[in-house]
């Protein structure tokens, strides 16, 4: 009997486990109508995840309607597109949550008084005046880590005007804060192309730009960008020099990461982290003494301590200490004289 009991327990166990991976996906579906509100037969309805960019291709069928099981929670973007190949209506940044009322209709009059909304003559100060308003919603959602959100807003601002770099940079930035980094490239580009000559923010454009490649594997490209937004913005380069060194880094080229961090260093003396990154890399160049000592590069303790004194309460000044320690280096602080680590 007690054995009949333990079975029936695990068996319930394995129907609960069973539930509960069940319950981490739902369904969506919705009904596709033309300008006259007729059902659009025989479409494809594109569903991207934003965030994995998994795609679900369906079709509507004869009343115009599509439906899809098994979809994994998340953000979609929604492209409806007819037979012949061409964009007729789309839906952006949808939630679809664990619930059997996802449903997301596609309606083509509704796309058509928006493209009448957009395609509206505005003056030059209501254009402008609408755009800054996107532009500091945005900025708003940005600093709120609502990312997807932000995306939502650039995407609307660039909808209304294709011609100002500075809304696909913020575009670009939402994408890149959204993890969408194909995206992000794309809008960084555009605002490079739509940049002034002489601008001042085009080296910030590159720098987005290097980053959306860097995070996409690019590693090479990226680089390249980095040494262009250190030439066209030698105020911010210390900035662009560091995020070199730090892909450099990544990619086990600690040398030629180093000399990057030592650019930086040179464009901006009292930035603290190419000096911890570089004191850092210097230590794995560490060898052991004959007494099992370590035997630190030269300007490995120079660097640590030189952080430590310009951010003496630094994310990495517990770090860049112990590593001190550890050493058997000095630790070196602007608040007295130095103190010898523990050996």
């Amino acid at each position: 009997m007690t054995k009949r009991i333990a079975f029936f327990i695990v068996l319930a166990m394995m129907m609960t486990f069973s539930i509960s991976a069940i319950a981490q996906t739902t369904s969506i579906i919705g009904s596709c109508k033309d300008e006259n509100g007729k059902p659009i037969v025989g479409a494809t309805v594109e569903v991207k995840n934003i965030e994995t960019g998994k795609v679900y291709t369906l079709k509507t069928n004869s009343k115009g309607e599509y439906l899809s099981m098994g979809v994994t929670p998340g953000h979609y973007d929604l492209t409806l597109i007819g037979t012949n190949g061409a964009v007729l209506s789309f839906r952006n940044n949808v939630p679809v949550q664990l619930k059997e009322d996802n449903i997301f209709n596609m309606d083509m009059r509704s796309t058509k008084e928006q493209r009448k909304a957009n395609d509206k003559p505005r003056s030059g100060s209501e254009k402008i005046k609408e755009l800054n308003a996107l532009l500091n919603q945005a900025a708003t959602q940005k600093k709120e880590g609502r990312y997807h959100d932000a995306v939502a807003t650039m995407e609307q601002a660039a909808a209304l005007d294709q011609t100002h770099d500075l809304v696909y940079y913020s575009l670009g930035d939402a994408y890149l804060l959204d993890k969408r980094y194909p995206e992000a490239e794309t809008a960084f580009k555009k605002a490079i192309e739509l940049a002034p000559t002489g601008s001042k923010s085009v080296g910030a454009y590159h720098n987005g730009l290097a980053q959306a490649l860097s995070k996409q594997g690019k590693a090479e490209v990226a680089l390249a960008e980095y040494e262009k937004a250190a030439q066209l913005d030698p105020p911010n380069a210390g900035t662009y020099f560091f995020n070199e060194g730090a892909v450099l880094t990544n990619m086990g080229k600690a040398d030629e990461a180093n000399q990057a961090f030592d650019k930086a260093i040179a464009a901006d003396p009292t930035r603290p982290d190419p000096y911890f990154q570089k004191g850092v890399n210097l230590l794995g160049k560490a060898t052991l003494g004959k007494d099992g000592k370590m035997v630190p590069v030269p300007g490995t303790a120079e660097a640590l301590n030189k952080y430590l004194q310009l951010a003496p309460d630094g994310r990495n000044a517990q770090t860049a200490k112990d590593l001190l320690t550890a050493m058997g280096a000095p630790i070196q602080t602007t608040y007295g004289s130095p103190k010898k680590g523990k050996k």
